[in-house]
């Protein structure tokens, strides 16, 4: 087993009119506060909250704009205690505003690479942090990706990644790793990496997981996007038997319970769940 023996949920929070899964519905922060309050309750151990969409072929958002999204939803999250809060963002200005005002984990999909100064803001708080790979970035990233071996490729990115946060003083107990499930990957690249994960848990950093109503399900399935429940829980089960540890999901309750069944499974031990 890598370094935690139970599945964490991250539940997430899509402050955004444009998200694939969502877009839109949570952009009021009244609308926001009280859905990532509701995945709370139904068992996400992180709210990830964030302001800009990371859809193949999103458009940047500007500074300013990402700010006045989160920000409000943030406050009101920590100051009616809330699970710890992630700011889902690659700018340095957002990740220091959002940790000032209470967040714990900094989830960056360009691990570090489009604002250096993010490490330097993460290390100064003593703050958690998700490192992700992707391949180019959102607007590109889908374009025809190619890799030599892609677990080997997306192995190689994150431990340079890893080796990168360390340097800029950060705790190496503090960095999660994600593989970056869906960004600038095909379908067999997925699966390749799903299949695989247990070489990237070798890198000996727990592992987050993000394949929640994701396009690569639609492709297997057949499932529009309000119809992948069922996939998401598969590939969640299946990464956490590999070595998975943090999952990030929009469908907290269904998939907590699977891996809760599944942790009891691999693990052999269990407590009964209050009713």
């Amino acid at each position: 087993m890598t370094p935690l023996e139970a599945p964490l949920i991250m539940g997430v929070v899509n402050v955004t009119p444009d998200s694939f899964s969502d877009g839109g519905r949570w952009l009021d922060p009244d609308a926001a506060v009280a859905h990532a309050h509701e995945l709370a309750a139904e068992g996400a151990a992180f709210l990830d909250v964030g302001g800009e969409s990371t859809r193949p072929g999103a458009e940047p958002v500007p500074e300013g704009e990402e700010l006045r999204r989160v920000m409000p939803v943030i406050e009101r999250l920590v100051a009616e205690g809330a699970p710890p809060i992630s700011i889902d963002t690659h700018k340095a200005a957002v990740a220091r505003a959002a940790l000032e005002a209470g967040a714990r984990l900094v989830n960056d999909v360009s691990a570090f690479r489009f604002d250096p100064s993010m490490a330097q803001v993460v290390a100064e708080h003593g703050a958690d942090c998700c490192l992700m790979h992707m391949l180019g970035e959102p607007r590109t990233m889908q374009r025809d990706p190619r890799y030599d071996d892609v677990v080997s490729d997306v192995k190689a990115f994150l431990e340079e990644r890893l080796a990168f946060a360390v340097s800029e003083g950060i705790a190496e107990e503090r960095v999660w790793l994600d593989p970056g499930i869906g960004f600038g990957k095909t379908v067999d690249h997925n699966l390749e990496l799903l299949r695989r994960l247990d070489e990237l848990a070798a890198i000996g950093r727990p592992l987050v997981i993000g394949t929640s109503r994701k396009s690569f399900l639609g492709r297997i399935t057949g499932r529009d996007v309000g119809e992948r429940l069922a996939g998401t829980i598969a590939t969640n089960v299946i990464a956490y038997e590999r070595g998975a540890r943090m999952f990030r999901v929009h469908d907290v309750r269904a998939v907590a319970d699977a891996l809760r069944v599944a942790a009891a499974t691999v693990t052999g031990t269990w407590r009964s769940a209050s009713t």
